[in-house]
């Protein structure tokens, strides 16, 4: 009988423990849902494309339900970077992941680090001249020229080891990967020397941009150091046969205040 009764009194504890601790977990989740934390928020409007700097951000308390898991809630993790390209973020406005990204992830970055001496081309494209829409930032790419010669048909590489910078579709939005809802690709934009650049608009205005198409190599390809370089003279000279060859002016100032053009 006293040990039926000392088997209770234990189980009668027991009780009491296990609920004890399930009210205490419980009040511990409430506390830390409704609880307030400081996260960061837009001092003022930000535009697309500008760096988020220190003056631009402030601090509020908030509870920590009304957070989801795309906020930013430490300082540090969006200081110094920038506003995504396609968004803005409003003054009062929590920092949300797809709105804040590192400059080197931005589409177009790229298009600030090419060389002086470079220039930008954009080159007309549709679904089946990128393979499928196969063709991606990054990669690199030949270009072929296709033309007649009297009766006979010439193709032949006219540019090796371009570098997409970016491929665009006809709203102008990037594409930077496969997906379900992709839409066609209708732009390359890539950068090469000046000389290249003129040679490609030549080849543009005598056939059309048809006439250039772009060829994808493998990944070691786009890896390689290869330098962008004309592959052939023979097209070369072909196209650059039916234009006429105009030499860039140097504009000097006279001493009279008059402008003097020199060749």
């Amino acid at each position: 009988m006293k040990a039926l009764q000392n088997k209770t009194v234990v189980t009668i504890i027991a009780g009491i423990i296990c609920i004890v601790i399930l009210a205490f977990s419980y009040t511990s989740r409430v506390n830390k849902k409704i609880s307030a934390i400081e996260v960061p928020v837009a001092k003022m409007d930000i535009a697309a494309r500008e760096q988020i700097t220190k003056d631009k951000i402030t601090k509020v308390k908030v509870a920590a339900s009304a957070l989801t898991k795309n906020v930013y809630i430490n300082q540090a993790d969006i200081e110094n970077k920038y506003v995504n390209y396609n968004t803005k973020i409003p003054e009062g406005s929590f920092f949300y992941s797809n709105a804040v990204v590192d400059w080197s992830t931005m589409p177009d970055a790229a298009w600030s680090e090419i060389s002086d001496n470079n220039t930008i081309v954009s080159l007309p494209v549709n679904n089946r001249t990128t393979y499928g829409n196969s063709i991606y930032p990054g990669d690199k790419i030949d270009i072929y020229y296709s033309t007649r010669d009297g009766n006979l048909l010439v193709l032949g590489k006219l540019i090796e080891g371009i570098t997409v910078l970016a491929v665009k579709d006809s709203q102008g939005y990037h594409i930077n990967q496969k997906s379900a809802s992709q839409k066609d690709a209708v732009a390359l934009i890539f950068s090469v020397p000046e000389d290249q650049h003129l040679l490609i608009r030549k080849a543009m205005y005598l056939e059309g941009s048809q006439s250039l198409i772009p060829v994808p190599r493998n990944i070691a390809y786009s890896q390689s150091d290869i330098e962008t370089n004309i592959s052939s003279e023979y097209l070369r000279g072909l196209i650059e046969s039916q234009c006429l060859n105009i030499p860039l002016d140097t504009v000097e100032e006279a001493t009279d205040n008059a402008v003097k053009v020199t060749e």
